[in-house]
């Protein structure tokens, strides 16, 4: 059973301890104190930022008539469960836990924070961010993800460096150190949803003994209505337990650390790291096997959508720019990270964002620095020990510092989470050759090509052990993230494409130029803004280009805010001679990476460069 509980205000009158009193009313499993901290933080406003609805940076709701926003602020409906009797833990027995403390369901936002600040999982910044430290996991640990073999899977896996398989055995092995575990602990729960599409909708189930892992749960995945949240039933569950440590030579696993993905239960269990983000990417993982059985692509990428019904996506792994520049103030952003293209068009998979934050400026990044307020999960990021200002350009604990929020915390946030068939495709690489041009035009055999290729760099921080650019393939732009073959993801591209052959695809180097990484410099993006909007309003649709002597890519000779020595990456080095040999360089890593799909039709094979 449930409860429905409206947020009011309460009264001005009111002291300080009568307001919290009040606060604590609203919920039957209140925090036993809530620090001085959070009274000084948590004002109405920031109370409001459980609702649905997207804000301007004064806190008021911004209407939208592509998505439907609301032109008015309505209180959030926060629901309490009451505990029946006979299922006290919501359905966990099912799982094999027993013997349990306290199980939270689907707490609020403000709950939420309170659980992690009494139980010393974080600090308040003074922008109202909950803050918090994942020690030596400070990004995903791909090493240490498994793929469960058994029947109903591993003949359609594509067994690599990154799906590795485990045994059956192993898998139950850990699951049952896990249900040990749990025992005698509290632990949250997050019932909501993947795939914004009602169509591709999957219902998740995320479980964790960290509160601030579960505020990371809430805000990035689709959160349920009250009605909903009563009848939820999950397609999938997650289990993180970060406190329990795996034990290689007993558990046939690499570290302490384990990401498992057990296809045909899905199910998945983490523990040993307290990076959030092997949550979100688990998640992702498991719906890049399920959507290809519905005919929809996958795809790590961003969307945003125009007053048009133009819809743009950003393919590129962690670091190349993806939120930075899907967060258009003239634009409707529809997702951040990851979506679906399905017969209807583009949806997200999430209800928020994940954003990079190292050396974020409120300048270059106004949306982003807009977003992180009372909510928000920062990960990683220094926090001034007097002001508790985040101080962003504070990259000792590592360059991969993030922001987690809802998508309803940017201002012009698609609210739907849906978008037309893509006008506009971006496939964005971080060259730390500084070969290729800062943009450039694809055909569709050249999508394809690059599409498989993957080229880019693994920036700073992005994975454990990651100091400097480290040159890498990535098929689909994220190969760790795609369970099958990267040619089943490709070929549905490709059919993507020939449906729709207004689509304009274009490869942009958001990386290095003048010189390879230590030479050169990084791409400015206000010249990498000036690209990619005139690649969206159209303005390289009749522009004069000239294919790239090695890569055959198209470069345009010119764009209104760029210099013309940036957009050819040749003249924009001191020494062309020496850029020819880096360029001939990179074109023998691209044939040599492209061998392992020698099988693809013969006109991909010659979308590639030319090889002396």
């Amino acid at each position: 059973m449930s409860e429905q509980v409206t947020d009011t205000q309460p009264h001005p009158s009111l002291t300080e301890t009568e307001k919290l009193e009040f606060r604590k009313q609203l919920t039957n499993k209140s925090v036993n104190a809530l620090t001085s901290e959070v009274l000084r933080m948590v004002n109405l406003q920031q109370l409001h930022s459980d609702s649905e609805q997207p804000f301007t940076k004064t806190g008021q709701s911004k209407t939208n008539h592509l998505v439907g926003c609301s032109t008015a602020i309505t209180p959030p409906t926060y629901i309490v469960e009451k505990e029946s009797l006979h299922h006290p833990t919501y359905g966990l027995e099912a799982l094999g836990m027993k013997n349990l403390a306290n199980v939270y369901r689907n707490l609020s936002v403000p709950q939420l924070v309170e659980q992690a600040l009494a139980r010393r999982e974080g600090v308040l910044a003074a922008n109202g961010a909950l803050v918090i430290e994942t020690g030596k996991y400070t990004g995903r640990s791909p090493k240490d993800k498994f793929i469960v073999s058994e029947p109903s899977s591993q003949d359609e896996i594509d067994w690599n460096e990154h799906n590795v398989p485990i045994a059956e055995a192993r898998f139950d092995q850990l699951y049952r150190k896990v249900l040990t575990y749990v025992q005698g602990r509290d632990l949250y729960i997050f019932d909501g949803y993947v795939g914004a599409d009602p169509k591709y909708r999957f219902g998740v189930r995320v479980i964790n003994e960290l509160a601030s892992h579960n505020l990371f749960a809430h805000q990035l995945f689709l959160r349920p209505s009250p009605t909903e949240l009563i009848s939820h039933q999950a397609d999938f569950t997650v289990i993180c337990v970060p406190g329990l440590h795996g034990d290689p030579a007993d558990d046939g696993i690499h570290s302490e650390a384990f990401i498992i993905l057990h296809l045909a239960k899905k199910l998945v269990i983490i523990g040993g790291s307290r990076y959030a983000g092997e949550m979100k990417k688990s998640v992702f993982s498991m719906m890049n096997y399920l959507m290809t059985k519905q005919n929809v692509l996958p795809m790590h990428g961003a969307a945003n959508i125009d007053k048009k019904n133009h819809t743009a996506l950003f393919f590129g792994l962690s670091g190349t720019g993806k939120t930075t520049l899907s967060a258009d103030p003239k634009r409707s952003l529809i997702g951040d990270d990851e979506h679906g293209w399905s017969d209807d068009g583009v949806f997200n998979f999430e209800g928020g964002c994940y954003a990079k934050t190292i050396r974020l400026s409120a300048e270059f990044e106004p949306q982003i620095w807009e977003a992180i307020r009372f909510g928000t999960l920062l990960e990683n990021v220094v926090i001034e020990p007097d002001t508790r200002m985040p101080n962003y350009d504070d990259g000792h604990l590592t360059e991969n510092t993030r922001a987690a929020y809802p998508l309803r915390y940017i201002a012009n946030c698609a609210v739907s989470g849906l978008g037309s068939h893509p006008k506009t495709i971006f496939f964005l690489t971080a060259d730390a050759f500084g070969v290729l041009p800062p943009i450039s035009k694809l055909t569709k055999e050249q999508a394809m090509y690059h599409f498989l290729a993957g080229y880019t760099s693994k920036l700073a921080g992005t994975e454990r052990g990651i100091t400097a650019p480290q040159v890498t393939f990535s098929a689909c732009f994220g190969q760790c993230f795609f369970p099958l073959s990267p040619v089943i993801y490709a070929k549905m591209l490709g059919e993507r494409l020939e449906q729709h052959p207004g689509t304009s695809v274009f490869l942009v180097n958001t990386g290095w130029s003048g010189g390879p990484y230590g030479v050169g410099s990084r791409v400015s993006i206000k010249h990498t803004r000036a690209m990619v909007s005139a690649a969206l309003d159209g303005h390289l649709d009749n522009v004069e280009y000239t294919p790239h002597p090695i890569f055959k890519i198209l470069v345009p000779h010119h764009i209104q805010g760029v210099p013309n020595k940036i957009l050819n990456p040749r003249q924009a080095w001191e020494d062309p001679e020496a850029y020819d040999l880096q360029a001939q360089e990179l074109a023998h890593r691209f044939v040599e990476n492209f061998k392992q799909f020698s099988n693809v039709p013969k006109e991909i094979l010659q979308a590639g460069p030319i090889v002396k």
